[in-house]
């Protein structure tokens, strides 16, 4: 979506060329558009782009290097203009908060010249995939835009993660003669399961994430460690787990409500949301009202890092 030019408009000069970027900003405009007041334009810079006469060796400085443009001219580029990017874009807040604190921003940027090296390689691997003559003419996800495309990766990835907390739990509280516990588990693990089966039947093994392997191993651990001082760090647990899994759905329903999508999808994430929401409110009465500050502390660890989880699952 091209927002119309504005005194405060942040222009995103991007690489149209380029496989990678392709996708990244095909993302980005459809976070952009369930927003009105983003105030994002998106120009593509290169080469095969109509239009742009822009010197050589600019349009070689532009590519080399993510840049944004501000109305007056000016511009950014690396870590600092994709977080002045994310500062207009819903449910990327966040991110952008926190690369204000010290250091961060830094650790960003040292992130992104390590990508650079091993851009062009990642760009081989998807042009090829891009290059698949019937890859994804027989399969669900070629009726799925490459916005949903994307957040259904992140479900996907956050359903493995949802199996393997609730098979940490139920690791620790057996071994800690808990049965409760091992009964919460088993009953919430299951509708979990259904829930990846469900998701898995409308995304093919070839564009699920590659990092499975790192989400099992962290949802594990989500499980396990609090388990390991009880219940009620459990339950709290997963009430902020499910809360930001709850707000994740929400914004891919309005979005299909909005925009429309394959028949049956809507219904499917609505029924995963509800059991979200059923686990959430089971566990959050099982805490109770007075939670302790270390309690919550972690709790917020917990949501942070399941919105981070699915940043980096859209991607990868």
């Amino acid at each position: 979506m091209n927002s119309p030019a504005t005194s405060d408009t942040l222009t995103v000069l991007y690489d149209g060329a380029c496989p990678l970027c392709r996708r990244e900003i095909a993302h980005v405009k459809g976070l952009a558009e369930r927003q009105s007041d983003s105030r994002l334009c998106f120009v593509d810079i290169s080469r095969e782009a109509e239009g742009d006469t822009r010197p050589a060796a600019e349009r070689a400085a532009l590519l080399a290097r993510f840049h944004v443009q501000h109305a007056d001219g000016s511009r950014i580029d690396g870590a600092a203009a994709f977080v002045a990017m994310w500062q207009r874009l819903p449910g990327w807040r966040w991110l952008a908060r926190l690369a204000q604190l010290p250091g961060v921003l830094t650790l960003l940027e040292f992130a992104y010249r390590g990508f650079l090296v091993v851009r062009p390689s990642l760009q081989r691997i998807a042009q090829r995939q891009d290059n698949l003559p019937s890859a994804s003419q027989h399969t669900t996800a070629a009726r799925l835009s490459v916005y949903l495309e994307r957040e259904l990766r992140s479900d996907h990835a956050g359903e493995t993660g949802a199996v393997a907390i609730y098979n940490g739990i139920a690791a620790v509280a057996g071994w800690r003669g808990d049965a409760e516990l091992v009964e919460f588990a088993f009953h919430h693990g299951q509708t979990e399961a259904e829930h990846l089966r469900l998701i898995e039947a409308w995304f093919p093994p070839a564009q699920r994430s590659r990092l499975l392997g790192p989400w099992r191993v962290a949802g594990w651990l989500t499980g396990a460690l609090p388990a390991l001082f009880g219940r009620r760090s459990v339950y709290a647990t997963i009430a902020a787990v499910e809360t930001f899994v709850d707000q994740h759905y929400q914004q891919q329903i309005d979005h299909l409500q909005c925009h429309g999508g394959p028949e049956g999808l809507l219904p499917l994430l609505v029924r995963c949301q509800s059991d979200e929401q059923a686990h959430r409110d089971e566990a959050a009465a099982m805490v109770g009202a007075k939670v302790p500050w270390l309690l919550r502390a972690w709790c917020w660890v917990v949501g942070t890092g399941s919105a981070a989880a699915v940043v980096l699952a859209r991607r990868v």
